[in-house]
Parts: structure tokens; C-alpha cells; sequence
């Protein structure tokens, strides 16, 4: 080869304008024997001389001296070309950011370099070539253009300068766009893993416990939210529809969050612009069921991704059913089936398209849409509520023919929350007290909501029995002007025969105002009404009299005043109502009469614990209050409730076939799993024949009897009326083969809740059983019964029930005879017993009918006979000649008097009769025996 140099080729690069060189540049040119600075040592030394730093060693030709630029750029003061012709120096560029191989001549070896800092300055190393050393500098330094742009051969980048130093390349744009993807994929998987689906908040879980006639109307709610759940198959599919067309109308179809919706209402809400839509119908039942109506930013990233998790373990049908639930309509009422009650006074199940559109358009704005709270609002919420409509024929959900034709369906009026107040409160507890004692719920469970009760009460019934009290006692009174008038408390309970359900109760005037039910408490004597079941006892156990006669209906007792009762081994001699003695008279007569002194006899006769006994089967509790074994127990100074006196009358109706009565016929939880109720179970607690022989004799009380106010019902009735002791209440229970109804008026202080009497209240001189209390049984009755079958009792007596007996014809044959107050028994035929029947007779026509009452237990002082022909207590007989005359103490009385002893009490005539008859003390002593 040539020793001779060659001119290297140009390049791309050699066709720039370089770069004005630095000072430094010029400065370090020069020639190669030019002492060398420590600094330019120290660079060499400091690690990589051509390789690190770029450095090109280059063998020239002697003779040839001088520093060239790298570039080779020519025409330059003190630069040569790199290829090192002859008489020229200069300064080769060590700086480029690629790599280049210097043109080679014969003489020279080119190297190839990097250049990674512009400003390192690179030397050749002396010792690689024969006697020359090509000394570069960074291209900085030299005024030379770099490598990217000059470039090998290459087209080179212009450098970004000014401004667009700012904008991000594609590259950067990129890649910007990739990491924040990945972000957003890191953050949802960190988010989805994180996050759980929550227990349901309280507020969501929270429900009324709603109870209900047995016909299925309301009755009442209780609990602090107003809700009642219910499954999706009781919500009707108009009602579906409608809540689709206005929150979500490709529920069904889409996925469970709307990313789009869910970031507008993220942001507007962290921007403070007020309440934004929850999106998907998913979406807000997680806000409503799991979470809360707070608008944060943190509750919306929740939401989102346990609405995610939800989509995938429910169905769409489940989140549907949880939304109508929780959604809250406003008026109180949350979910539909409450709304549908609140606005319209129906169920879910039987919203039409009409009033469905309505309902589903209050869940956007429920305050604000209610027209009725709000009329000025009525143009929007019809707006609405057509958007709504058109929704649903754009669906396909309704016929644009029916749509044409639909008119708005204006809601009723807002009722005032009405609480426990009227019969509501009394119901509620009663139904919670019933639920308890059977063992059904207690108070706990039913705290937490979520039941349905269906009772066995009747509406209608419910309805007669309320206005029948209001009728005839609380019409009536005066309480500003009569102060007793505030003592007066009414109680009544409904039974059906048959079947043993509750029909109808009345508790009070307002729960609210007297929270005591008068129906279910058991602090008042329940009076006469309790004699029946004495002579229930006596046909049940085949009972006889003292002296052994069988006791039918037609059995003659004593019903002398303050007669001692015989054969037990205590005293008590009770008070027959205001004193009156009636002599030898029937039990019917008696019962019609209401006698005290011939039931407490009665009881003694057939043993007070059978008497008990009996009262227990036929529905008593067994704990009664007051319910001893005694002959004061015919009096009724026990203390059943109203209820518990109804159900032991429909046993007696029921021919003496008893199952505890029953308050109620379902119970659901949820709407959907059903509460086993206690099986009931029938027995015959008394023989028919007890039974229905007792219902005669109470059949001739209302139509000859105490209770005759009872044949205004229009119907075939028996019943008994009944006084508690000085007048505190007053009762009739009676009965139709159809309804057992017991009625009790109450006296009590509201301040106090001391039992008071009842004297003068309504302005009535008394309140007897057979005034106010058989006027409402006979009203209720009659209403109940209304536009009903009228059947008569089926009755199967006694053997000898319809048999007259003779009254007896000797002292000794009326049970009980010679008691120390009577100074004689009266006998058959005497003027003195006619005259003193005739007289209580008209006393009785003139009170209005007495019911008994249940008397002094001490009996009172000792009743004497006549002035001449009877004898004072343990004195001589009277009469001169007289056989008898009169009676010792304990004796077996006087023969029946002749023609002579006509008047009561007078003196012994000719024959002597004496003190036959003990006449009566007092026709009316004015105290009445309670």
C-alpha cells in the first residue's frame, strides 16, 4: 500500500456548519511536542484512555504533526482533517454519543470509540503511535458538531431546545400510559382483595312487626322503622317494572357498576355539588342494605367494588327483591310493600301500572314528590312519573294503548302516625301477652322485627263490638260534671263457639290515654256471672240437695236473705242483692233472679273444690286470683278477665267441648318462613248434658230474667249477669250458638287506679249487669250477626231437667231448713211467702232488674221471725197453742202456717202457725249487695 495519507471521505456531518469552537478548544490545539499539563496526565490516568472515553489513536506518517478534529470538518483555522495530511493541526472531538471508526490511511489504525460524557475531555495515547499523537477533546470544547448529529453515516435528532423541552415525547406518552394502566389494574386487584361484602347495617335489617286482621287488613305496626319485606313473587310485576323503567332500565343485562356514572358521582360529590345518583339499581341497594347514605368518596369505592362481588354471588332476582326492601318512598315508609300502604292503603301485590309508576318515582326524591305534602311539586313529579311510563312501553312492559289512557293516580291523604293509639295498643299487647305465655315468641324476638301476625279478629266484629261500647256507655258520659263519669272503664271480648278464636275485643277508650286492657286484666270480681258454673258442677258430678234431692233446674233451695249455708264446716251466711229473700224457689227462678243464698248453698252441695274444678275446665286459668274452695266462690269474688270469662262461656256454648281460645292463625318471618303455632287440641271438658242444661236455665235470664235487655239483639241467647262487690263493676256474658261475648263496665280513679263504685255514673242511679253491659252485648250481637243465618240452640237436657218438682211439703225437705236467722221456714200456701214473693217481685220490676251482686261474706245479724208467734234466738217457742211455733236455733223450724199466719212476721193465730214466714227486713235498705 500507498504510504501516502488519503483524504478521508465525507460524511453527512461534514456538510454541517460547525460549532464556533471554545476557548479551551483553541487553547489546547498546538503541536504534539507541546509539554503536556498535569491535568491532561491526570485524565489519561483516570481510566479508560480510548476505550472509556473515546479516545482514537491514530498512526501517521513522519513528518506529519498536529491535532485534527475528529469530524474531519475542513477548511477550519488550526483543524486538520483526522486522517493527519501533512502541515496541519488541530482538535479532534472526543464526545459523541455513537459509535464511529476514523477513516484509516496505510500508516494508521483507526479505533473505534463511545463517547458518554459530553464534557470529558479523552487522549490518545502517546505510546501507540510510531512518533505522533493525535490529542482530541470533547466536541464541546472543539466547536464541533456531536456524533448524533454529524453522525457515521446516519441521519441525525435536532436537539428540543426551548418550549418543546416541556412537551413529552410519544415515548414518554407511552409509556405514561402503560404505568398508569398498570396503577389502575394494580389499585382494582388490591381493591377487589381488600374489600369484603359487609354484615347488612342495622338500619337495613330493621322492620316493623305488622299485625293483621284475619281477613288480612291492617290492624297495626310497631317498631321504630316502618318496613315489611317481602319476596319479589309478592310484588307485582307492574311494580317491578316500574322501579326498572325509573332506576334501571338494562338491570337485567348490564353489569353490576356503571364506571361512567360511578366517577361523575364520585367527583361531584368530592366536589361538594350535593347528593348524586348511586348509578345501578346493584349499586344503591349495597349503599342501602350494606353501607350507608353518606356521601364520601371512601363509601363510593366501597360500594363499587362489593357491588363487583355481589353481582357474583346473587342473582339479579335476589338484588332486585333486596332494593324494593330498602328503598325508602317517604311518609315513613321504607320498602314497597310499606309504600304501597302509605299511598294507596293496598299491598305490593296489587299495584297496577298506574300507581307502581308513582311509587317508583318517589325513590328519585321522596319528600319532594309527594304530592299531597307538597302540591306545588306536582308539575315535576308528574313529569316524572310519565318518564316512568314511557319507560316501560319502551321496554316492552306496557301496552302504548294503555299508557294513552292512564290518568294519575292521586294518593291518599298522609295520615298522622297513629301509633298504639285506639284499640291498636290494646290489640298489639295482647297478641305480644298471648305470643309469651303459649311460648310462640317472646319480647326479644319480636324486637328484632320482620314478623307478619295474622290474628284471628274479625274486622267487621272488631268494628261492632268498638262502636256498640262507644253507643251505649261512652257516649253518654259527663266527666266534666259528673266526676264518677270519669271512673267508668269498659272490657269485652268475643269468642267464636266453634272454633275457639278471638273475633272481637275491646281494651279501653285509647291506649294512649289508659294503657290498662280492661279485655285481659284480672282485678275485678267477676260477680254473678260465675253461677253457671256452679250448676254446671252440679249436672257434671250429679249433685244433690242436703237432704238428697237431684239438682235439676227445677229444684227448690231456700232463698231466704243472709241464710247460713249448710253442710261445710265454716259459716258464712251470705246477702241476697238489696236484702231480698225469696223463700222456696227454683234454681231456674233463682238464676233468673240472680239469689245468692241458694247458689252459695248450691256450691256447698256439690263440694267448692268440684265447683273450682269445673271453672278450670271450662276455660278459667287455675290461678285465678280469688278461685278458693269455698261456697263464697259461687258469688264470683274471683277475679278472671273479661277474655278468660269468654272463653269459658263458649265452652258451655260449644256443648262442653273446650279448646283454649286462640289470638291467632299466622305467623310469617320475612314474609316467608312460617312460625309453628301450638296445635289445638279439643276435649269435652263436661258432659253435654251439663252443658246444655245450664244453657237453658240461661236462656230463661235474658227472657225472664236479669237480662232481658239481651233480647234486643234479635236472636236465641242465653247468658248471666253479674255485680262485682259494692257496685265496682258490673258484667253480662252471654252467648248465641254463633258469638260468646262477655261485657264488663269498670270503675277506677285514672289517678289513683283505685277501684271505684259506680253510683251514678252516666246518670243512672246503679250500674247493673243488665243495664249498660247487656245493651252493648246486644248491639255488638246484632250488628256482628247481621244479614246472617238465625239458628237456634240444640239442646240435650238432663234426664228430669224439664220435670216440675213439687215444692217441699215438710220443713225437713227444704235443704238447709232452720238456719238461726230464719225463725221458720215459710211454708207452701201461706199468704206470708205469696205476699212477700209479690212484694220482692215488684221491687224487682222497680230496680230494674237485680243480678245478685256477690254479697257479704260475714252474712249479716241474724234475722228474726214474727213479733208474737216467732222466738228470738235461743228462746221458747211462741204461740199458745201452736205445735211448734217457731224454731231454737238449729232447729227444724215451724210447721207451715195456717189461714192465720197471712202477714209476714205477724203473730201466731189460732192455729198457731207463729213465725212461719220471716217476712223481709226492709224492702230496700239502700245499700246494695256488690
Amino acid at each position: 500500500m500507498s504510504d501516502e495519507p488519503q483524504q478521508p471521505k465525507q460524511g453527512v456531518a461534514d456538510h454541517q456548519p460547525p460549532a464556533a469552537p471554545e476557548t479551551r478548544g483553541e487553547a489546547e490545539s498546538g503541536t504534539e511536542n507541546e509539554p503536556r499539563s498535569e491535568a491532561e496526565n491526570e485524565n489519561e490516568a483516570r481510566g479508560e484512555t480510548a476505550a472509556a472515553t473515546g479516545s482514537a489513536t491514530l498512526n501517521r506518517p513522519a513528518n506529519t504533526t498536529g491535532n485534527a478534529p475528529a469530524n474531519g470538518a475542513p477548511g477550519r483555522t488550526g483543524s486538520a482533517p483526522a486522517n493527519g495530511a501533512p502541515g496541519w493541526t488541530g482538535n479532534a472531538p472526543a464526545n459523541t454519543t455513537r459509535n464511529r471508526t476514523a477513516p484509516a490511511t496505510p500508516n494508521q489504525t483507526a479505533d473505534t470509540t463511545q463517547f458518554e460524557a459530553p464534557n470529558r475531555t479523552a487522549y490518545a495515547n502517546a505510546d501507540e503511535g510510531p512518533d505522533q499523537v493525535v490529542h482530541a477533546t470533547t466536541a464541546d470544547e472543539a466547536g464541533s458538531p456531536t456524533a448524533d448529529e454529524a453522525g457515521g453515516g446516519k441521519a441525525g435528532r435536532p436537539r428540543r431546545t426551548g418550549w418543546r423541552r416541556a412537551v413529552p415525547t410519544w415515548r414518554m406518552m407511552l409509556g405514561g400510559v402503560l404505568t398508569v394502566m398498570l396503577l389502575v389494574i394494580g389499585a382494582f386487584l388490591l381493591g377487589y382483595s381488600m374489600v369484603k361484602i359487609p354484615p347488612a347495617n342495622a338500619m337495613a335489617v330493621k322492620q316493623a312487626n305488622v299485625y293483621l286482621y284475619a281477613d288480612g287488613s291492617e290492624i297495626a305496626r310497631d317498631g321504630e322503622i316502618n318496613r315489611e319485606n317481602v319476596t319479589l313473587a309478592q310484588v307485582s310485576k307492574d311494580a317491578q317494572h316500574a322501579v326498572l323503567a325509573a332506576e334501571d332500565r338494562d338491570f337485567y343485562t348490564e353489569s353490576a357498576v356503571d364506571p361512567k356514572a360511578m366517577l361523575r358521582a364520585g367527583w361531584n360529590t368530592a366536589l361538594g355539588k350535593g347528593k348524586q345518583s348511586g348509578s345501578t339499581i346493584t349499586q344503591q341497594y349495597v349503599k342501602n342494605y350494606y353501607l350507608g347514605q353518606e356521601q364520601t368518596v371512601t363509601r363510593k369505592v366501597k360500594e363499587f367494588f362489593i357491588s363487583i362481588k355481589l353481582d357474583r354471588t346473587q342473582s339479579k332476582d335476589e338484588i332486585l327483591e333486596g332494593y324494593l326492601n330498602t328503598s325508602y318512598f317517604g311518609r315513613n315508609a321504607y320498602g314497597i310493600q310499606a309504600a304501597a300502604q302509605a299511598y294507596y292503603g293496598i299491598k305490593a301485590k296489587d299495584l297496577d301500572p298506574a300507581r307502581a309508576a308513582y311509587l317508583a318515582a318517589l325513590v328519585n326524591a321522596p319528600s319532594e314528590f309527594d304530592v299531597v305534602a307538597h302540591p306545588e311539586n306536582k308539575s315535576v313529579a308528574l313529569a316524572r312519573w310519565n318518564y316512568v311510563l314511557d319507560g316501560m312501553v319502551k321496554k316492552g312492559w306496557l301496552p302504548a294503548s294503555q299508557r294513552a289512557g292512564m290518568k294519575f293516580p292521586m294518593p291518599k291523604d298522609a295520615t298522622a302516625p297513629t301509633g298504639m293509639s285506639g284499640q291498636r295498643g290494646y290489640i298489639v299487647r295482647a297478641v305480644k301477652d298471648y305470643l309469651a305465655q303459649n311460648k310462640i315468641l317472646d319480647e326479644d324476638q319480636l324486637g328484632a322485627g320482620g314478623y307478619q301476625i295474622t290474628t284471628t279478629l274479625q274486622k267487621r266484629n272488631q268494628d261492632a263490638l268498638v262502636k256498640a261500647v262507644d253507643d251505649q256507655v261512652m257516649n253518654k258520659l259527663d266527666r266534666k260534671n259528673r266526676k264518677v263519669d270519669n271512673y267508668v272503664r269498659a272490657g269485652a271480648a268475643s269468642v267464636d263457639p266453634k272454633t275457639g278464636e278471638l273475633v272481637a275485643m275491646y281494651g279501653g277508650i285509647d291506649y294512649v290515654k289508659q294503657y290498662t286492657n280492661n279485655a285481659t286484666r284480672r282485678d275485678f270480681q267477676v260477680g254473678s256471672t260465675f253461677k253457671p258454673f256452679v250448676f254446671t258442677s252440679a249436672v257434671q258430678n250429679g249433685s244433690a240437695t242436703q237432704d238428697g234431692r237431684p239438682i235439676t233446674p227445677n229444684t227448690y233451695y231456700d232463698g231466704t236473705n243472709k241464710r247460713p249455708v249448710q253442710g261445710w264446716g265454716g259459716s258464712y251466711a251470705p246477702e241476697n242483692e238489696d236484702q231480698r229473700s225469696y223463700g222456696n224457689i227454683t234454681v231456674r227462678e233463682a238464676t233468673d233472679k240472680s239469689v245468692n243464698s241458694v247458689y252459695a248453698q248450691m256450691a256447698a252441695d256439690v263440694g267448692s273444690e268440684k265447683v273450682k274444678d269445673t271453672a278450670v275446665a271450662l276455660g278459667l286459668p287455675a290461678d285465678t286470683k280469688d278461685l278458693t274452695g269455698t261456697p263464697s266462690i259461687a258469688l264470683g269474688v274471683a277475679t278472671a278477665s273479661v277474655v278468660d270469662m269468654a272463653d269459658a262461656y263458649a265452652t258451655i256454648a260449644n256443648h262442653g267441648k273446650h279448646a283454649s281460645y286462640t289470638l291467632i292463625k299466622k305467623i310469617t318471618k320475612d314474609g316467608v318462613d312460617t312460625v309453628e303455632l301450638p296445635r289445638r287440641t279439643e276435649s269435652q271438658a263436661v258432659s253435654r248434658e251439663a252443658a246444655d242444661t245450664t244453657t237453658s236455665i240461661l236462656r230463661s235470664v235474658v227472657q225472664n230474667g236479669t237480662a232481658t235487655a239481651a233480647q234486643a239483639a234479635g236472636r236465641p241467647a242465653a247468658g248471666k249477669t253479674g255485680t262485682a262487690e259494692e257496685d265496682r263493676a258490673a258484667w253480662f256474658a252471654g252467648y248465641t250458638p254463633e258469638l260468646a261475648t262477655v261485657v264488663s263496665v269498670m270503675g277506677q280513679d285514672p289517678d289513683t287506679a283505685h277501684h271505684e263504685s259506680l253510683y251514678g255514673a252516666m246518670g243512672l242511679p246503679r250500674i247493673n249487669g243488665g243495664g249498660p253491659p247487656a245493651q252493648i252485648w246486644a248491639q255488638y250481637t246484632g250488628d256482628a250477626l247481621k244479614n246472617t243465618l238465625v239458628t237456634d240452640f240444640d239442646l240435650q237436657l238432663q234426664p228430669g231437667a224439664d220435670q216440675i218438682q213439687p215444692p217441699p211439703s215438710e220443713p225437713g225437705d227444704n235443704p238447709g231448713d232452720g238456719a238461726p236467722d230464719d225463725g221458720g221456714t215459710p211454708g207452701a200456701d201461706t199468704g206470708g211467702q205469696n205476699q212477700g214473693q209479690d212484694q220482692d217481685q215488684g221491687q224487682s220490676q222497680g230496680q230494674g232488674q237485680g243480678d245478685g251482686g256477690t254479697g257479704d261474706a260475714n252474712g249479716g245479724d241474724p234475722t228474726t221471725g214474727g213479733a208474737d208467734g216467732g222466738t228470738q234466738p235461743g228462746g221458747p217457742t211462741g204461740g199458745e197453742s201452736g205445735d211448734v211455733g217457731g224454731t231454737q236455733p238449729g232447729g227444724q223450724g215451724g210447721v207451715p202456717g195456717g189461714a192465720g199466719g197471712n202477714t209476714p212476721g205477724g203473730g201466731a193465730g189460732p192455729s198457731g202457725d207463729g213465725g212461719a214466714n220471716t217476712g223481709l227486713q226492709g224492702v230496700f235498705s239502700g245499700r246494695t249487695s256488690p
